[in-house]
């Protein structure tokens, strides 16, 4: 019991107040055991009014024990069965109490945390932005499984439910309140204990007060029950539209689905049952083993600063200059001053410079459309932006980006001009995705300061930023551009310099792949469908369209005077069809005209209809697994190269890059993890059969192998 702390009062409430003995509430072996115990007492307890749960942490409770998850395993289903019956048994006795129990939240309440709460008669929460309510356990590939899909469908109906199960949302107090969610708010915490024990004496002549609305006699799910016409017609649509948006690759909507329908289908306790099961299913498959590792283990890793120097102080940025008001420019511009930092947006007029401080505008203003910006905050943040095109209006910024086109000379150039602008001690940054930092570096009079700030575009929707070190770079110049990144509230990974890093140098072997199957005489509608088929958001080809053909012929060129011919090996048979598509038949990509691609006015596009007689062999021999997997397996190839020679400093930065940055299937838990569901050993013998086939780019890594032979995960 001293986890869970027993008051109780003059009036016969009892407060529980949890606070477990590690950093939050979490529901694991010790919690069962409070709860359990609790429980127990309560049941004995005399002259009892009513419970009141409260935390003693700053989150209310913070969900399942994802490690306890993480280990569930085949063969010991039973077990799993069981813990999760002892749950739901203790949750069960508590809102079968013949007393109120109420919920005071006085912080985020998510996934296990919310469960408890929906198993109160009566919720109140403070209403601060710190606290979010909901059941998020579908990003990890799981289902709430201590009850949270059958209460949440009783208590809201099938339609209002599933948005909160199938797309894991979070919600404020304020929203939850409104879609009855929860029964208060307060405008501060410390009201909490007291308005949870005003409730329960204002209502303990009121026997219905104490007894769930899904225990009382005559009880219909709102919105009514499976076999309702409106419900009819949901439940027959929903799972062909459920798979077109996961394409079969995530299995843990699909059993969510099941599950809920199954609840408007059963008695209270029988959809219980069915929800253990399809927890049960789900803890043991590789995806829900994948997306933990990533998600959780790996996103805490990268965000709280596992790939940051320890023994230096946090850095706050006040102003930064960014060169290049283009499109990632301006992205970059936004950001910043979201963020509360003063920037100086230059181009070579002052008008280009406008221009791009009016992308700015355009985000803003829908923001205040949809109330979620007033005028006035809006105004506060265009305040913040400089546009202009004078160098001197750039002195003393402490952080200068350089976001110009992918020309070594040209970034050269525009280092040595501003680069005296800079704050004493201040950092130099190039918005990169290819170029080699120590050479960009070269230029400066300062390389210790100098280093790879590479976003993503667009900037203001990708989460994802890669910061890249020369080999003259400090850690304190690392340690202020990983504070920029967090200040402006971006993920920050960490890589050492090569050519292409890591995000670039692993994306473009699926673009490299594509055009080499298309080469082949694949069908390229075939190609670009499969590459879906694998998770990917679009396929090879439709993709080199957006990057842009031309731009990929240049940078080649690039490459060719920097004497670097090829960034991932023998690419001839890629330079071939882009020279064709670029310059014998002017298909640049989406926006020089089209590429691979021919676009329409009203959105919509379609293969360019010569490409079939330049390229298309009809019966070409290549399986569909075999179109898959080399679509999978080279970025996986390309991702375990980067760890192996030390580009990548940390398997969680490559998967939370391969994620969040170019889009990896989220059912692989990133590029990496996917080899520790998948199997080293058998990866190893997959690979080795692709590179009998189709070449030696699919030669296993030597780290592949080393893992392979110790049977050690990559971690």
């Amino acid at each position: 019991m001293s986890v869970f702390k027993y008051e109780k009062d003059a009036d016969g409430i009892v407060t529980i107040t949890m606070d477990m003995s590690g950093p939050v509430n979490a529901m694991n072996e010790e919690y069962r055991s409070a709860m359990a115990e609790t429980v127990d007492r309560l049941e004995r307890e005399q002259g009892l009014t009513g419970v009141v749960f409260a935390s003693a942490k700053k989150v209310f409770f913070a969900g399942g024990d994802l490690n306890e998850l993480l280990a569930a395993e085949k063969g010991n289903e039973a077990g799993f069965m069981d813990m999760l019956r002892i749950t739901k048994h203790n949750l069960r006795r508590l809102e079968k109490l013949p007393v109120p129990v109420v919920a005071a939240i006085n912080g985020a309440a998510l996934g296990g945390g919310f469960e408890i709460c929906l198993c109160c008669n009566h919720r109140i929460a403070w209403d601060d932005k710190s606290v979010q309510l909901g059941l998020p356990e579908v990003s990890l590939g799981l289902l709430p499984g201590g009850g949270g899909v059958v209460r949440m469908v009783n208590l809201l109906g099938l339609e209002k439910a599933l948005p909160y199960l199938l797309e894991g949302r979070k919600v404020a107090p304020a929203a939850a309140l409104a879609e009855g969610m929860i029964h208060e708010t307060t405008a501060t915490a410390e009201e909490l204990v007291p308005r949870a024990k005003a409730w329960i004496l204002a209502n303990r002549s009121d026997e219905e007060a104490a007894v769930q609305p899904w225990d009382r006699k005559g009880f219909r799910v709102p919105g009514g029950n499976a076999s309702s016409p409106k419900l009819a017609q949901l439940i027959m649509g929903a799972p062909a539209m459920l798979r077109q948006k996961t394409r079969g690759l995530l299995p843990a909507p699909e059993k969510i689905l099941d599950c809920a329908v199954e609840a408007c289908r059963l008695d209270f306790d029988s959809a219980l049952e069915v929800e253990s099961r399809g927890l049960t299913y789900l803890a043991v498959t590789p995806q829900a083993k994948n997306m933990i590792s990533t998600f959780f283990f790996g996103m805490n890793k990268v965000n709280g600063g596992a790939s940051r120097p320890r023994d230096i102080a946090p850095y706050t940025t006040k102003k930064v200059g960014v060169l290049g008001a283009g499109m990632m420019g301006q992205g970059i511009a936004y950001v910043s001053a979201m963020a509360g930092i003063e920037v100086v947006l230059k181009d070579i007029s002052v008008e280009a410079a406008e221009k791009g401080k009016a992308y700015s505008v355009k985000l803003l203003d829908k923001r205040v459309a949809r109330g979620r910006m007033t005028e006035a905050q809006k105004n506060e943040v265009l305040k913040l932006i400089k546009p202009t095109a004078t160098d001197a209006d750039l002195q003393g910024c402490d952080l200068i980006i350089e976001a110009v086109f992918e020309n070594m000379e040209l970034k050269h150039k525009i280092t040595k001009a501003t680069e005296g602008r800079l704050a004493e001690n201040g950092v130099w940054g190039s918005n990169t995705s290819t170029l080699p930092i120590t050479q960009l570096a070269e230029a400066s009079a300062r390389q210790e300061n100098f280093i790879g700030i590479h976003f993503f575009s667009p900037v203001d929707k990708m989460p994802l930023v890669e910061i890249i070190c020369g080999e003259k770079t400090s850690d304190e110049t690392l340690a202020r551009a990983f504070d920029y990144t967090r200040q402006i509230r971006k993920t920050p990974i960490v890589v050492n310099d090569s050519m292409g890093f890591f995000t670039s140098r692993t994306f473009g072997t699926y673009l490299d792949e594509g055009v080499r199957l298309l080469n082949e005489g694949v069908h390229p509608v075939q190609i670009d469908s499969l590459g879906k088929a694998i998770g990917m958001p679009v396929g090879p080809l439709a993709v080199y369209d957006e990057v842009s053909l031309e731009l990929s012929r240049k940078a080649q060129e690039a490459w060719k005077e920097m004497g670097v011919l090829d960034k991932w090996g023998d690419g001839s048979v890629v330079r071939s069809v882009i020279d064709t598509m670029v310059v014998e038949h002017g298909r640049g990509g989406r926006h020089h005209g089209g590429g691979f691609y021919e676009y329409s006015e009203d959105g919509s596009k379609a293969i360019w209809p010569p490409l079939f007689d330049l390229y298309y062999k009809p019966g070409t021999q290549v399986s569909e697994q075999d179109i898959k997997d080399r679509l999978l397996f080279r970025p996986v190839i390309e991702s375990l190269k980067c760890l192996e020679t030390q580009v990548l400093r940390s398997v969680a930065d490559g998967n939370i890059g391969s994620i969040m940055g170019i889009g990896a299937p989220v059912w692989t838990g990133g590029y990496i993890q996917f080899v520790n569901t998948y199997g080293a050993q058998r990866f190893v013998e997959r690979c080795r059969e692709l590179e009998q086939v189709y070449g030696e780019r699919f030669q296993p890594p030597k780290i592949a192998l080393d893992h392979a032979a110790s049977g050690e995960l990559f971690r």
